[in-house]
C-alpha cells in the first residue's frame, strides 16, 4: 500500500486512516465517525479538532454519502494492489431521536409496550451508535416509569426486557440521578421483583440486583437512609440462594455501599448477614467474591454489635486466619483490619487464646515476614504488640520478636 497514493481527502484528520464512515461536522470538516465520536466523548472542550472552533451543544454529524461512495469505488479499483482492502459497508448511522420517541410513547400503550420493549432492547445493544438519540428521547426515564407501573399493577410481563434495557443504557448522569432520587419507590419496585415468583427467575433476579446496584450507587444519602429492613433481607436472600455469581457479587457490593451509614450498618448486622457471609466464604468462592466478603466484614466489625456477631460464629476467626496470604493482597488488608478491630475492642482472654489456637497469631507473624506493603506489616505488628504478653509462649512469637525492630 506504500506504493499507492491515497487521495488526501479520503484520510481522516484524526486517525490518519482511510475513512470507513465519513461524517461532516457543522464546521465543514469531514472525519471518520468512530474517530470524531471518540474525540467528542473524551475531549474536555467540545471543539472541531481541525478548526478548533467550539461545536454547539448537540451538534449533529452529517453522513457524507458522496465521499463514502468515492472511497468505496477507489478501494474496489485498487483492491489487491499493494494491499488495499475493499471498504465494506460502513456501520449504520445512528437512528434519530424521533424513532426512539415513538417507541417510548408505545411503552404507555398496553397492547404495544412489550413489542416496543423488544425493539428497544435490540437498539440498546448498539449503545455506542444510539446512545445520544436514546438519551435525548428520555429512554432511561421511560423504562423506570414502565417498571414502576408494573410494580403498582403487579404485572410481570415486560419486566425482563425493561431490566435488560436499563442495564444496557445505564449512564449515571446528574439528570438520571436526580430522577432516581425523586422516584424513591423504584427501589421498592426492584425489591418486589426479587420477592415474587417469576418465570426465568434466575435471569430476571440477576438483572434486578444488578439494576439495584446501579441505583444504590447513584442514590443520595437521604434515599439510602430510608432503606427498609426488607431491602437488606432480600440482599441476604440473594446471598443464601446463590442464584448466580453476578447476583452474589452485586448483592455484596450493595451491602458494602449502604453500610457506610450507621443506621444501615445496624440493619445489616441485625439481619444475621455476618453469619451468612462467613458461611458463604467457607464454601471457598471465587477470589473477587472473597474480596467483597472481607471488605464487608471489615466494615461491619468496625462497630461493637458487628464484632459481637462476628465472634458468635464458631469459625469466624479461623476462617479469617486461613485466608490470610492465600487469596489476594486486598483480602490480606481487610483480614488484618478485622483482626485489629477484634484485638483492640473485643479482646477477652477467650478470644485471644482462640486467635492463638486457630493460627491467627501465626499468620500475623507471617505477614511481617512476607512480601507485603509496609503499612500492612505495621498493622500486623500493632496487633501482636497489644497482646504479646499473653502470646509470648507461642513458638511463632519468637519469629515476631526477631523482626520487631528493623535493622
Amino acid at each position: 500500500m506504500d506504493d499507492i497514493e491515497i487521495p488526501q481527502y479520503f484520510i481522516c484528520p484524526i486517525s490518519l486512516q482511510i475513512m470507513k464512515d465519513p461524517v461532516t461536522a457543522v464546521t465543514g470538516i469531514t472525519y471518520d465517525r468512530e474517530s470524531i465520536e471518540k474525540w467528542l466523548k473524551t475531549s474536555k472542550d467540545i471543539t472541531c479538532p481541525v478548526t478548533k472552533q467550539v461545536l454547539p451543544s448537540g451538534s449533529d454529524l452529517t453522513p457524507n454519502h458522496t465521499l463514502r461512495r468515492l472511497i468505496q469505488a477507489w478501494c474496489t479499483a485498487n483492491a489487491g494492489d499493494g494491499g488495499v482492502d475493499k471498504v465494506l459497508t460502513p456501520p449504520k448511522s445512528p437512528l434519530c431521536k424521533t424513532h426512539f420517541l415513538q417507541l417510548v410513547r408505545e411503552f404507555e400503550v398496553p397492547g404495544l409496550y412489550v413489542n416496543a420493549l423488544n425493539k428497544m432492547e435490540v437498539l440498546a445493544k448498539d449503545i455506542e451508535r444510539n446512545n445520544k438519540s436514546m438519551e435525548e428521547a428520555g429512554v432511561a426515564k421511560a423504562v423506570i416509569l414502565l417498571l414502576l407501573r408494573c410494580y403498582k399493577e403487579s404485572k410481570t410481563v415486560g419486566v425482563e426486557q425493561a431490566l435488560r434495557i436499563f442495564c444496557l443504557i445505564w449512564t449515571p448522569s446528574s439528570e438520571i440521578k436526580d430522577f432516581l432520587n425523586e422516584n424513591h419507590h423504584f427501589i421498592d419496585c426492584l425489591t418486589w421483583i426479587l420477592e415474587i415468583e417469576i418465570e426465568n427467575h434466575v435471569v430476571i433476579k440477576t438483572l434486578a440486583v444488578q439494576t439495584l446496584k446501579r441505583v444504590i450507587e447513584a442514590a443520595n444519602t437521604r434515599l439510602l437512609e430510608k432503606l427498609k429492613p426488607e431491602f437488606v433481607k432480600q440482599m441476604l436472600r440473594i446471598l443464601k440462594l446463590q442464584i448466580s455469581q453476578q447476583a452474589t457479587k452485586s448483592a455484596l457490593q450493595i451491602l458494602i455501599q449502604i453500610c457506610i451509614l450507621g443506621r444501615n450498618k445496624s440493619k445489616i448486622v441485625e439481619s444475621n448477614t455476618i453469619f451468612e457471609v462467613i458461611e458463604l466464604e467457607l464454601d471457598k468462592p471465587e477470589k473477587n467474591i472473597s474480596e467483597l466478603i472481607f471488605n464487608l466484614l471489615a466494615h461491619l466489625c468496625s462497630c461493637a454489635e458487628g464484632r459481637a456477631e462476628f465472634l458468635r460464629h464458631a469459625g469466624s476467626i479461623a476462617m479469617v486466619a486461613k485466608r490470610i496470604l492465600r487469596v489476594s493482597p486486598a483480602t490480606d488488608d481487610q483480614a488484618v483490619c478485622i483482626l485489629s478491630f477484634i484485638s483492640k475492642n473485643a479482646a477477652t482472654k477467650e478470644v485471644l487464646l482462640e486467635m492463638l489456637r486457630v493460627g491467627a497469631v501465626t499468620k500475623l507473624c507471617m505477614v511481617i515476614q512476607a512480601d507485603c506493603p509496609i503499612y500492612l506489616k505495621q498493622k500486623a505488628r500493632g496487633v501482636l504488640r497489644l497482646h504479646s504478653n499473653l502470646w509470648s509462649d507461642s513458638p511463632c512469637i519468637a519469629v515476631y520478636l526477631l523482626t520487631r525492630y528493623q535493622r
